[in-house]
């Protein structure tokens, strides 16, 4: 009798013993965090292109796994291998196995935060942007960009598309797709143009699209935020004046060449639409992307005579304005001054020094 019941005792030990092993096992397969120590989590990006062997090899070679067997043992008893989605992963700190998985298995991508600053003079500048951002190729967002009949559906032409896209910081998904992403970036230009927007934009007898064109020109004349206003008034009297804008960085993108720093007599001649020295008015669509700075500039522009401006003689980014063009001239003379003075003392400073 005492025999069998020390074979049992014994049996029940072994099995208990057994099922706390099993339920360890179990614990540490799809529950016990899994995550590295790593400071910083490393980000994960799997493309639609992949395979399983290469979806796996991205999330082991990562770093971001701590033990990788346990994590291969889960993947195979969940079949990972039949359903997971492209994206980008950032695993976080106590997430088990079976939390990994099933990220994986249902696409619980960690959102891009894009940041676009604004300041691109082409849709082909803001394509290639995307693409070092985003998944899609340069190739695609650029042949998404300049689709003439996806710009008509949003109420834009090739030449004005480039304002639909208000710079900002959104969290996207890594995987957007270029048509995704032209409409999500279009449901924020409609949320961006607030009825006040719109109001003043009536108050000024311009469109959305016209106020961007302006904006444009008003950031390229200057970076200088608290002045954008004013300057925006003075094109906006030239405009009610019907005089011609004349603004220098309409005739650079009319030349092509964004690093010209002077606009000489040559470079006014260049027949373009773009060059409001030669025609009236607004130029087909803005010049660069505009800032919501700059939009907000021209919407609020300062009240004021000023029909002239060019940079002071201090060198700091500022303007000087001019109700005249005698006054103005004046000013330009007086920045030539200074500028041609401090041209020959760099030219003194950078000579060769000859020792006797």
């Amino acid at each position: 009798m005492k025999k069998r019941t020390r074979t049992l005792l014994l049996t029940f030990v072994v099995l208990l013993f057994a099922g706390i092993l099993a339920a360890l096992n179990f614990y540490g397969t799809f529950y016990a965090d899994n995550i590295s120590g790593l400071e910083k989590q490393p980000v994960i990006q799997i493309p639609r292109s992949y395979n399983y062997e290469q979806m796996m090899n991205a999330v082991l070679q990562s770093g971001a796994i701590d033990n990788p067997r346990t994590f291969l043992r889960a993947a195979r008893f969940m079949k990972l291998q039949d359903r997971f989605k492209p994206g980008q992963y950032k695993f976080r700190q106590g997430m088990g196995n079976k939390a990994l998985v099933r990220s994986l298995q249902k696409g619980w991508q960690t959102p891009v935060r894009l940041v676009i600053p604004g300041y691109y003079r082409s849709l082909d500048r803001f394509a290639d942007f995307l693409g070092e951002q985003l998944e899609a190729s340069a190739a695609d967002f650029d042949q998404a960009l300049h689709d003439s009949q996806k710009a008509a559906r949003y109420g834009f032409t090739p030449e004005t598309f480039l304002g639909m896209f208000i710079p900002n910081t959104y969290e996207v998904w890594w995987t957007v797709t270029p048509d995704e992403f032209l409409e999500r970036m279009h449901q924020e230009y409609l949320k961006f143009w607030t009825p006040e927007r719109d109001a003043k934009a009536a108050a000024l007898g311009m469109t959305r699209q016209e106020v961007s064109t302006l904006a444009a020109i008003v950031i390229e004349e200057s970076k200088y935020e608290p002045e954008l206003p004013r300057i925006a008034g003075v094109y906006i009297n030239r405009l009610n004046k019907d005089m011609p804008l004349q603004a220098d960085p309409t005739v650079i993108y009319a030349v092509g060449d964004p690093g010209l720093k002077r606009v000489l007599n040559k470079h006014l001649d260049v027949d373009s639409p773009y060059n409001t020295y030669k025609y009236a008015g607004l130029p087909p669509g803005p010049i660069t992307m505009p800032p919501v700075a700059a939009i907000d500039a021209v919407l609020n522009y300062e009240h004021h005579d000023y029909l002239y401006f060019c940079a002071k003689d201090s060198f700091d980014g500022q303007h000087v304005f001019a109700k005249t063009l005698s006054a103005h001239n004046e000013n330009a003379r007086r920045y030539q001054r200074a500028l041609s003075a401090e041209m020959r003392a760099k030219a003194a400073q950078e000579s060769p020094r000859t020792s006797f």
